[in-house]
């Protein structure tokens, strides 16, 4: 009689791993000079979240590309559910062949309404001829899934806020049923509970079979609904994790190749004397005025749910939406601002929250679009000079840690961080008093926001005035001397950084104080991001 097997039998034997939905082995991407993509390993397999992590200018959004077929690999091989894919894949094929990506810069068209968006390439017909009964029915059951059924098909895109966009976006891409869905960064524009309500969809999405890559700088968002985590490092994968094998020092170290400790800058002198002075605005659509002081070297941030008219207030300041009413003064002197060139004149710069539509010129290299606020100090007889504007955009950009190939490389090759600094490297290049920041590290990984932090403190012991937007508390809890609270367009409260905390903002801020959003004071913060 043969000895009994020592290997495991019945529920306790350890189960073979599932045959990955896409594989990827030593995909390889350059673009002229930089190798985007180098030996690149990674596979995702049915009912799995599998996490990409890496810091900007890491290869993530040329992997996504690589994956939807939005650019050729130059090499290595792809394979959906076992088949080989070819080495130039058109994005329809992709699709086909059950790949869905949602970006983090929204595709929808503006003026299209709401259904077109969701149905576009996909419009139920029968013997040809489209069926707008089966076409509605079939949009609210996409936005029903996603707990948007109040959305009016009917309305253009264009008038609906940036988060019921990016809504619209994820309903877009799962109404297709694919066998792969690609995140990347969908909770940046969203609310705590439109945030947490998406994740709950992402688990349902596993849970039913379907393999999920998720792309966020968010850790807590990776650790709450992750199976898996690869890391990419300058284009490189340095390794495959489970989640119960991993925490979030070792991802943050995995991530950077170096420690990044005391996120946010420390103490910093006294103010000086009033820079800032805005008495009486009212911004567009604001039942009563804004009231708001900045002094040198402060640092000032404006807290609020989104649609409490954050955004409104900075571009009222900016004369990109003339307020109603209002007077504006820097250092004592009234500034008449009816347009943004009359605020760059007055020492005001606007670093806006959306770098795609109202930032960056994509056409444009990324020296010109690092100048473009100085163009007077790069010109000589009316001519601009490339040297100049090279000089000049090499001073901007020099403690940035900007990744670039060259300066003449498309602005729109860059990763979503580095296009960031490009942004903060152009009002760097001028002489601004004041500058405005309107949720400066969106879609900016760990790395990228201590460089920018580290900017920001600079600036403001140079004498700047400050003020940030931001929908992340930790973030204006860590950096700002003083925080401003809008409430539904009002100005709810101020608080110094000695009295600020999580719970006391989000008093002010909710439209009903008694209920304060509980997911929102339990999130686990960053423990990276501790002062």
């Amino acid at each position: 009689m043969s000895a009994p097997s020592s290997r495991p039998s019945g529920p306790d034997r350890p189960q073979p791993a599932p045959a990955p939905v896409v594989r990827l082995t030593g995909a390889r991407k350059e673009y002229g000079p930089v190798v985007a993509l180098d030996d690149v390993d990674i596979d995702i397999r049915p009912a799995e979240v599998h996490c990409l992590a890496g810091e900007n200018g890491a290869g993530k959004s040329t992997l996504i590309r690589v994956l939807s077929g939005a650019v050729a690999r130059d090499g290595g091989g792809y394979e959906i559910a076992g088949r080989s894919m070819p080495r130039v894949l058109a994005p329809a094929e992709a699709r086909l062949a059950g790949i869905g990506v949602v970006y983090q810069e929204l595709s929808l068209l503006p003026e299209l309404t709401v259904l077109d968006n969701l149905l576009m390439g996909h419009f139920p017909s029968r013997f040809g001829v489209v069926s707008r009964r089966a076409q509605r029915r079939r949009a609210e059951e996409m936005l029903g899934a996603l707990g948007l059924a109040d959305v009016p098909l009917d309305a253009p895109v264009s008038r609906l806020p940036t988060a019921t966009r990016q809504l619209i976006e994820i309903a877009r891409v799962i109404g297709a049923d694919p066998r792969l869905v690609v995140f990347d960064e969908p909770t940046t524009a969203l609310s705590e509970k439109e945030a947490a309500a998406l994740l709950e969809r992402i688990r349902h999405l596993r849970d039913r079979g379907t393999a999920v890559l998720y792309i966020t700088h968010r850790l807590e968002e990776m650790f709450e609904i992750g199976d898996r985590v690869t890391v990419l490092r300058d284009g490189r994968s340095v390794g495959t994790h489970d989640f119960t094998d991993l925490d979030e020092n070792g991802l943050i170290a995995a991530m950077v190749g170096r420690e990044v400790t005391n996120l946010y800058p420390g103490q910093r002198r006294a103010p000086g004397p009033v820079r800032l002075e805005v008495r009486g605005l009212v911004p567009q659509g604001f039942p009563a005025p804004v009231d708001l002081t900045v002094r040198q070297g402060e640092i000032v941030g404006l807290a609020g749910l989104l649609g409490a008219g954050r955004t409104e207030i900075l571009r009222a300041v900016f004369g990109a939406e003339p307020p109603v009413a209002g007077t504006v003064r820097v250092d004592g002197e009234k500034a008449v601002i009816r347009s943004p060139r009359d605020a760059v004149r007055r020492g005001i710069a606007l670093l806006t929250e959306d770098r795609k539509e109202s930032g960056l010129l994509p056409e444009l290299s990324v020296r010109e679009n690092t100048t473009l606020a100085s163009l007077g100090d790069c010109a000589g007889a009316g001519i601009v000079s490339t040297r100049r504007q090279q000089l000049k955009a090499d001073t901007a950009t020099r403690d940035l840690r900007l990744k670039y190939g060259t300066w003449d490389d498309p602005v729109d090759s860059l990763s979503g961080g580095n296009q960031q600094k490009v942004l903060l490297g152009r009002w760097l290049g001028t002489d601004a008093r004041v500058l405005l920041l309107d949720e400066p590290t969106k879609g900016v990984d760990i790395g990228a926001k201590s460089d920018i932090y580290r900017i920001i403190a600079r600036l403001a012991e140079a004498g700047l005035a400050i003020v940030v937007v931001s929908s992340y508390l930790p973030e204006l809890l860590g950096l700002c001397d003083r925080i401003v609270v809008v409430r539904e367009r009002r100005v709810a409260g101020e608080i110094t950084a000695d009295e600020a905390t999580e719970h006391r903002v989000l008093q002010l801020a909710s439209p009903r104080r008694e209920h304060v959003d509980d997911a929102a004071l339990s999130r686990r913060p960053d423990p990276q991001e501790q002062p």
